[in-house]
């Protein structure tokens, strides 16, 4: 059980917190990140991509986004950026060294990193009014025998074939 535990943490939520809740989550591992900024300003809104399949998005789709697309083997590693009320800036640090900026650089810092050295980014969640209030990182170290031997054993439904 202590195991386990070491490969699961938590990177509480910096901003004011107020308005509705969400989660930004999906089966697999992340591939892509979109962040929805107005120039210069706010972060309006996150998007992920899990394998091939983009998540709902979350906050709203207001003025720009930003993209980034990750490559094989490559996974977030850390979440920074400043917030006042709002998440006013954000940027994610991939295993390869790689970042994706969106939003203004005001405020106060906050840095979300996982416990374990083999953690990666899993899902946010956070807050949402207009914009984000709030942003949370959930990390775990992805078992990719695990995945592998899931999608082995996934077969797509035959009706016409014999069981």
């Amino acid at each position: 059980m202590k195991a386990a535990q070491l490969q699961y943490s938590f990177s509480a939520a910096v901003g004011s917190g107020s308005g509705v809740p969400y989660s930004l989550t999906g089966d697999g591992r992340i591939t892509a990140v979109r962040v929805w900024e107005n120039t210069g300003n706010l972060v309006y809104g996150f998007q992920f991509r899990y394998g091939a399949i983009w998540s709902a998005a979350v906050g709203r789709k207001y003025g720009a986004f930003k993209e980034m697309e990750l490559f094989d083997g490559e996974a977030i590693i850390e979440v920074s950026g400043k917030y006042n009320h709002y998440v006013q800036s954000v940027v994610f640090t991939t295993s390869r060294g790689r970042t994706l900026h969106a939003g203004h650089p005001s405020g106060f810092s906050f840095n979300m990193y996982p416990t374990h050295p083999d953690a990666e980014l899993r899902f946010i969640s956070g807050r949402v009014h207009g914009a984000i209030t709030s942003i949370a990182a959930h990390w775990a170290v992805v078992d990719y025998s695990m995945l592998h031997q899931i999608q082995e054993d996934e077969q797509p439904f035959n009706p016409l074939a014999k069981q």
